[in-house]
């Protein structure tokens, strides 16, 4: 399924494809395919229930949560965002828990996520969405207060070192990146599909659920030992590591480093500010 970036103003309950973000150093985003935002990843997030899994090429199968993430914030979600500074951003938001929970402790929060159905679900919630990928373009580059890479997004485009890079160049000087862990020691770059379950034995998806959705996409598992040690090489400062009803969660500052050649061409007034949501996304 072929995803677009919002070319028209932002309101609560307009369309995705009808918003557009514009701002010192940011762009449209360059149209993509993204299985994440097709069935059957869509079709759980309307129904606020699974089954849903990450399968990869050899039958093997992640379960993933869709009930927690389409329900409130819980405990373990709040030991995360109670550690937050600034104006967040959540990466890959999905139905949009977190940036409505955020929005509610009087946070700037900001969701992106590159389904179409977890960005109305987050406007829905009265939080503030875009469709866009976080290589995207992005308001606000350089001057995050806090990233959130929750449940499983430090796996996104399957390369910790290249999202931790641009991860460093989103935030603000000292700015905090939280991430979940996997619970378990693993350090691995994986092909996968999206999988409701309802395929053949060897993973084949029945007609209906054929196509984007079943286009296989790159992703990372990666456990709190192999992130600090991705952290570490790229110069990241470990501020805490704690769990929660299971869950595994990391909290790095960013490293001190030159920005990128477009991010440091911005001028010293836009560096040092932070990014302005309230004008620019739902209300």
């Amino acid at each position: 399924m072929s995803t677009t970036v919002p070319s028209s103003e932002l309101t609560a309950s307009a369309p995705a494809e009808s918003a557009d973000i514009t701002e010192a150093g940011t762009g449209p985003a360059t149209p993509r395919t993204a299985s994440w935002g097709a069935d059957p990843y869509a079709n759980a997030l309307r129904t606020g229930r699974g089954p849903l899994f990450l399968r990869r090429s050899d039958g093997w199968l992640l379960p993933l949560d869709v009930e927690r993430w389409c329900s409130d914030a819980g405990s373990a979600d709040l030991s995360a965002l109670h550690r937050c500074e600034g104006p967040v951003l959540d990466i890959g938001c999905g139905p949009g828990r977190l940036v409505a929970e955020l929005t509610s402790l009087g946070h700037r929060a900001l969701g992106i996520d590159v389904s179409e159905a977890a960005v109305a679900r987050t406007r829905g919630l009265g939080g503030a969405a875009l469709l866009r990928s976080v290589f995207d373009p992005l308001p606000g580059e350089g001057r995050w207060g806090t990233l959130l890479l929750l449940d499983g997004n430090i796996g996104i485009g399957g390369d910790p070192a290249a999202l931790l890079a641009r991860a460093a160049d989103l935030l603000g000087v000292g700015g905090l990146l939280i991430a979940e862990t996997a619970p378990v020691d693993v350090d691995e770059r994986v092909r996968v599909r999206l999988d409701d379950g309802r395929g053949g034995p060897h993973g084949e998806s029945p007609p209906a659920a054929c196509g984007a959705a079943a286009e296989p996409f790159p992703w990372a598992r990666i456990g709190t030992p192999a992130l600090l040690r991705h952290a570490r090489a790229c110069g990241w400062r470990t501020a805490d590591q704690w769990g929660a009803e299971g869950r595994t969660f990391v909290s790095l500052r960013r490293p001190v480093r030159e920005r990128s050649a477009r991010t440091s061409s911005q001028s010293a007034e836009s560096a040092n500010s932070t990014p302005v949501i309230s004008s620019q996304l739902p209300k």
